[in-house]
């Protein structure tokens, strides 16, 4: 098990909606919406500051992909408006337990670094 502190968890929130980007973007699908639940993230991206040195480059390349992409978006949900989002991701791992317990977490963040 690895535990992140605030830094940490930002830069894996930025981690999932950059791949989230490349994949539609790699599917040929050009106007999505992307929700959070990490308000500092999505403020950030939406104020288009990326001097934040927690998050660098990864935060830098978001804004990019947004900026290029104009039918890509972001917002901010609240955790409490996001249930059906927290749900399925239970439900998933209920189905794939195995994939769960043996995810190399710090092997895929440094892959992605």
């Amino acid at each position: 098990m690895v535990l992140l502190d605030q830094d940490g968890h930002l830069v894996v929130e930025l981690l999932v909606l950059r791949e989230a980007i490349l994949w539609c973007l790699g599917m040929g699908l050009s106007t999505d919406r992307f929700e959070g639940d990490a308000k500092v993230v999505i403020d950030k991206i939406l104020q288009a500051d990326n001097k934040d040195s927690r998050m660098g480059v990864i935060l830098e390349e978001v804004i990019g992909y947004l900026s290029a992409h104009r039918g890509l978006s972001v917002r901010f949900v609240g955790r409490r408006n996001n249930r059906v989002a927290h749900m399925v991701v239970k439900k998933a791992l209920l189905l794939y337990p195995a994939v769960s317990h043996c995810f190399d977490f710090t092997g895929w963040l440094q892959a992605r670094m």
